[in-house]
């Protein structure tokens, strides 16, 4: 990610940081308050006593100026009581999409004097969703020789929620022909499969006409249903085999779109038609379909689109060879991505002080900003510095915060401000980095006393001059 320009808070009352307060930073930086709250909650709502839980009394709340920071603002503080309120809807799946645990990571800042605080708002599922299944009508083709025991894959149903309120299970209407199953992954993923329980005959019924539905943990349960049209067909008795169960392979986000990615393949002892394979997704999410394309013919596998790992880690699909006569197998692939540095440290500046004394010591705290490289290991790793030439230096905190303090003397009426500029740098190959560049005012202090131009001064005045005449000017 490249980086940003820090932008100055708006102008207000001084603020000066002294050094005494340098250890406030590291209890307050180190330990985040959590809080706990279901998805949808309503404007306005209170997460909890942001104020109470900060050990501050309600008359800091605005004298010390308590507010939240965050790159989206879902929050707010109430100016009196010093709660923590929700300012705008909390969708968590629109915001972590299908990450299990959904954290929102917030900033308090306080001043006089000034420190910050970290805030974790952990957001909880609520069951907003129905399951939904790709098409509402599946139609299949099996055999009439196909023996009791076989079984029919059945694309599941998709549900952005998750844990109780995901997929819990699936049923299907009563049916002397077809029983169903649920096979679970070992991600956790449930997949429908019909299961053959009595020999079929065409001559006897053309058709199987089934209900599948889907249905979820929440209270109450929500649902959805799809047809199945089953059509008996004439004798096909060996089912395609992959050459693999699973396929697995690694490749770089770099790689360039339309690139082959893998070949799987399947054959079948069958002769003719009933040996000729396609090659299907099934079970397959559809962002992992619009990343990946599928050659029906031979298996081929290539990237659609500009792959990112700081988007997905890891995409997981599974394929279905399906032969002339009907009968079909699976295999699953996953593909793993690799990442590059391509991404630079970005600095984000949270608090800045608006004047520095003249007098200041050196180790007095003068700005906070953190970084963030959206990179993974040494790619990710930052380290910062300032330019040569000025009175300040970085210290480090932790979970990549950072402290601007003074490390010299400062002295108004030879430089009253500086611009300093900070730099990030990751541990890439090659490194990248990013800076920004933030201005300082230096406050006077009444640390010169008057001096005239001259120590002595000599005057030579004539003795007629009249009272109230000027005889000479000192400065």
């Amino acid at each position: 990610m490249g980086g940003s320009c820090a932008r100055r808070r708006p102008a207000g009352p001084r603020q000066v940081l002294i050094p005494f307060l340098l250890p406030l930073f590291y209890p307050a930086l180190s330990e985040p308050i959590r809080y706990s709250i279901p998805e949808e909650l309503a404007k306005g709502s209170v997460v909890g006593n942001l104020a109470k839980d900060l050990g501050l009394s309600v008359l800091d709340v605005s004298a010390r100026k308590l507010r939240v920071s965050a790159e989206k603002l879902l929050f707010s503080v109430d100016a009196e009581s010093g709660e923590l309120l929700v300012k705008d809807r909390i969708d968590r799946e629109q915001i972590c999409k299908e990450r299990r645990r959904c954290e929102l990571q917030l900033e308090a800042v306080v001043e006089n004097p000034l420190n910050i605080f970290h805030i974790v708002v952990v957001v909880e599922d609520i069951n907003d969703h129905a399951p939904q299944f790709d098409k509402k009508e599946i139609h299949l083709e099996i055999f009439e020789s196909v023996s009791p025991g076989a079984r029919l894959s059945l694309d599941p149903a998709t549900d952005p929620d998750i844990n109780m309120n995901s997929i819990k299970h699936y049923q299907i209407n009563s049916n002397p022909y077809f029983s169903l199953m649920v096979r679970v992954n070992s991600d956790g993923g449930k997949y429908p499969e019909l299961s053959l329980e009595k020999p079929l005959d065409r001559e006897e019924k053309r058709f199987h006409h089934l209900i599948l539905t889907a249905l979820d943990g929440g209270d109450p349960p929500r649902s959805a249903t799809a047809q199945i049209e089953i059509f008996v067909k004439d004798t096909n008795d060996n089912s395609p085999v992959f050459s693999k169960d699973e396929y697995r392979i690694s490749v770089s986000e770099n790689l360039l779109p339309g690139s082959s990615v893998l070949q799987v393949t399947a054959t079948d002892q069958d002769e003719g038609v009933n040996a000729e394979i396609n090659y299907y997704f099934r079970s397959t999410a559809q962002s992992t379909r619009h990343m990946f394309s599928l050659d029906e013919k031979t298996g081929m596998i290539k990237n659609n689109q500009s792959l990112d790992f700081e988007d997905i880690e890891r995409y997981t699909m599974e394929v279905e060879a399906k032969d002339g006569g009907g009968l079909s197998t699976q295999c699953k692939v996953i593909i793993e991505i690799l990442d590059e540095n391509d991404n630079s440290p970005e600095i984000i500046i949270t608090s800045l002080s608006d004047e520095i004394l003249e007098d200041s010591l050196p180790g007095m705290v003068v700005a906070i900003f953190k970084t963030r490289d959206r990179d993974f290991g040494e790619n990710g790793e930052v380290k910062c510095n300032v330019g040569r030439g000025v009175p300040f230096k970085i210290s480090s905190s932790n979970n990549n915060y950072y402290k601007l303090v003074t490390d010299g003397f400062l002295d108004r009426e030879q430089t009253p401000e500086y611009n300093v500029t900070i730099t990030a740098t990751d541990r890439g190959k090659p490194p990248l980095s990013s800076s920004t560049t933030i201005t300082l005012h230096i406050a006077d202090i009444n640390d010169n006393a008057p001096i005239f131009h001259q120590a002595n001064y000599v005057v030579h005045v004539a003795e007629n001059n009249p009272p109230g005449a000027s005889i000479a000017q000192v400065s």
